[in-house]
């Protein structure tokens, strides 16, 4: 027979190690949930001017009034797409 009397009553739930690393993941995330929102009150998006698309226009008409500025940018695309290197060039 067994003496209940000299047996260790269970430990509760919070004195076990493993207990608190299972709350401490969703604990975590709760709090960088509302620290994501403190962020987004405390500092909003900028607003886009009501005249984006005339801006867009503009510029538009400004990089196609001059090609040669986007030569630069061509010979890039170009190389990344082949992996040749480009072409040299002559300086006029």
């Amino acid at each position: 027979m067994s003496d209940k009397s000299s047996a260790t009553p269970p430990r509760p739930w919070w004195k076990f190690g493993h207990v608190w690393m299972i709350i401490a993941g969703p604990a975590v995330v709760v709090v960088a949930g509302f620290v994501t929102l403190y962020l987004a009150v405390r500092t909003p998006d900028p607003v886009v001017s009501e005249d984006y698309y005339r801006q867009g226009i503009e510029l538009n008409k400004t990089l196609a009034a001059d090609p040669a500025s986007l030569a630069p940018a061509v010979q890039a695309r170009n190389h990344a797409a082949t992996g040749a290197p480009p072409p040299a060039q002559a300086k006029p």
